[in-house]
Order: structure tokens, then C-alpha cells, then sequence
């Protein structure tokens, strides 16, 4: 009976659902704690569970909000949403900032333009993610799912650090949530992290998403290895939002699935989280945890994973990799100018 209770809790959307845990892993998005003179960097914070969260933190009192995406056409409705909610001076706390996380340069551009606007960032929350889709390359020749989902994030992160690093020894508390997914148990078992080849596999459309959630949460309980351990305000955390109704559940889903995706999109629609439902791990991971290297689920829950998940050597390979492949992908423009790569 517990069990269905926290699957109910952690996946669906149906009311009271939440109140389904122990008192002592609930949180609500009332619960979030004043965020006043805080700064926050959220990728794909313009829809779905991204907007959930940006809608929480500016109604919490976040001093400036750094929101990166592609489409500015979804940002500016986004933001005259928050003009109407929230009033216009909320919305004025918004930066948005045009970048592709499929190219690795315009991501490390975007955080030297975050770095020099502010002088400190609270709050990172690395959001946006390709979906349950087919199989591509990116132009640096690395499977999308990983190169967006996971490695874009970890650039992004390794280029703020130095401004993380900063605000934690100033006596702030900095969060990182790295959004992950139940769907990591989907990562095929021969998963080694170990050679480009390998990654490049084709795995199918939940494989290789699942793969790319799993290195999230590997990633988060890196970070906490290495960085949290020598910089112990800095809390890294990978969070599950459960089955909720976005533009990925809706519409994407369709193109690798063109009718069985309507499973999805419309006959599981009844159960679906809204956005607002769906970002509460995230704002939990975000705002108000204490602790790191945790897999959060709805809406406070830490969670094991699977095997997989737990496996510290394989998150090394992964980050080894990762490392390998984004130095020599992107030589020229970095490493060649002396640009060393970071993670920690």
C-alpha cells in the first residue's frame, strides 16, 4: 500500500495527491522560503515544468532571474503571463538569454554573459532537455539526447562555477538541480559510459532518453563527491517530476511515436500533473533542501534509483567522458585559447 501511495504521490496528478507521503517529505510550493536578493539561472524556464518553477521563484521574491531558451516568441508570452500575475515590476527581474544548447560555444558565451552581469547566482537549475525522441547527431557528431541533456549542462555549470563558488563563500547557501527522470530506469544495462562509439549507439527513443536522465542523476551525485565535499554550502541534487502535461507529453512524443504517442498525449491526460504540480521537486531542490546528492521525487522524497543510479564508478566514466568529448569537440574555440575544463 505505500508503495502506491508514493508511485501515486511522485507521478500523478490527481488531487491531494502529494499528501500521499510522510509528513516529513511534503512540500508545497507555498513552502518556498523568501528569496530575497537571491539570483537564479534556469534553463528552458520559458514553458512547461521550467515555467512552473520561474513562476515560483519570482513570486517568492528573486531578485533577478536569468532564463535561457530558443524561442523568444514563447519568453515573451511567458513574461507578459508574469506581468499579469505577478505585475510588471516582477517581470522586469527577467533576463532572457537566446541559447542552443546543442552548441556547446553559444553555451559557454551565455554563461560568460550570466558571469558578468551579476555577482552571484543562488539558485541553478539545469531544466531543459530534449524529449522522448528518435535518434540524432548533433553537428559535433554526438548523440543529442546526451549532448543537450546532459554535457550542454555540465558546460554551462563548469563556466559558472568560479560565480557559485563565490556565493557559497560569502555564507550563502547555492543549490543545483539537475532535472532527471524515472525514466532512467529505460538505460539499456550494457551502459558503460565508456567510448564515444558506445554513446553513439542508437538506443532506441525511451533509451536514450532514459540514458540521458540517468546521467543526471549521476552527475548531481558527482558534483557532491567532488565539489560539495570542498565546498560544502554548494548542494547538488537531481529531481523527478512525475508525469506531467507539457509541450513533451503533448506533442513531441509524436514524432517518434506518431499514433501510439496518443497513449500519452490524450488517454493518459486525466493523470497528468499540471506545470505547477510538476516543478515542485525542482523547487523543493532548489529553494529549500539542506541536503546534497540526492534523487528527489514528488514532492520531497529522496529516492535511491536504480542500480544503475547508485553506481559511483560509473558516474566517474561518465564525467571522464564527458571531459574527453567536449575537449575535443570543441578545441579550437576553448582549450586551444586556454580554456581549461572544470566540472569541479
Amino acid at each position: 500500500m505505500e508503495t502506491i501511495k508514493q508511485t501515486v504521490a511522485q507521478n500523478m496528478g490527481i488531487s491531494g495527491a502529494h499528501e500521499q507521503v510522510p509528513e516529513g517529505q511534503r512540500f508545497d510550493l507555498n513552502d518556498t522560503p523568501d528569496l530575497k536578493g537571491k539570483v537564479a539561472v534556469i534553463t528552458g524556464g520559458s514553458e512547461g515544468i521550467g515555467y512552473g518553477a520561474s513562476h515560483t521563484l519570482l513570486s517568492h521574491g528573486i531578485e533577478k532571474l536569468f532564463i535561457l531558451s530558443l524561442s523568444k516568441e514563447v519568453v515573451d508570452g511567458s513574461i507578459n503571463a508574469i506581468k499579469e500575475e505577478l505585475g510588471e515590476e516582477v517581470a522586469n527581474k527577467v533576463t532572457w538569454l537566446e541559447c542552443d544548447l546543442s552548441d556547446w560555444t553559444k553555451v559557454k558565451q551565455t554563461a560568460d554573459k550570466i558571469a558578468s552581469s551579476t555577482d552571484r547566482i543562488d539558485i541553478l537549475i539545469n531544466n531543459a532537455a530534449r524529449g522522448i525522441m528518435t535518434y540524432q547527431l548533433t553537428d559535433y557528431g554526438v548523440d543529442r539526447h546526451m549532448a543537450v541533456n546532459h554535457m550542454a549542462h555540465v558546460i554551462l555549470t563548469s563556466h559558472l562555477l568560479p560565480i557559485l563558488k563565490k556565493t557559497a563563500s560569502n555564507g550563502n547557501t547555492v543549490r543545483i538541480s539537475n532535472q532527471a527522470s524515472n525514466a532512467h530506469q529505460a538505460t539499456p544495462s550494457d551502459t558503460k559510459f565508456e567510448s564515444l562509439d558506445e554513446l553513439n549507439r542508437d538506443l532506441g527513443p525511451n533509451g536514450s532518453y532514459g540514458r540521458s536522465k540517468l546521467a543526471a542523476i549521476l552527475y548531481s551525485r558527482y558534483l557532491n563527491r567532488h565539489l560539495t565535499s570542498s565546498h560544502p554550502n554548494i548542494l547538488a541534487n537531481a529531481t523527478h517530476p512525475g508525469f506531467v502535461d507539457t509541450k513533451m507529453s503533448s506533442e513531441d512524443i509524436h514524432e517518434p511515436y506518431p499514433l501510439g504517442g496518443y497513449a500519452m498525449s490524450v488517454g493518459m491526460a486525466p493523470l497528468k500533473k499540471n506545470i505547477m504540480q510538476g516543478c515542485v521537486s525542482t523547487v523543493f531542490a532548489a529553494t529549500a533542501t539542506t541536503k546534497s546528492g540526492e534523487y528527489i521525487c514528488p514532492p520531497a522524497v529522496p529516492e535511491s534509483g536504480n542500480a544503475m543510479a547508485q553506481d559511483e564508478q560509473l558516474g566517474e566514466n561518465l564525467m571522464k567522458l564527458t571531459r574527453e568529448i567536449v575537449k575535443e569537440k570543441t578545441y579550437e574555440d576553448s582549450a586551444a585559447k586556454g580554456c581549461p575544463f572544470k566540472d569541479y
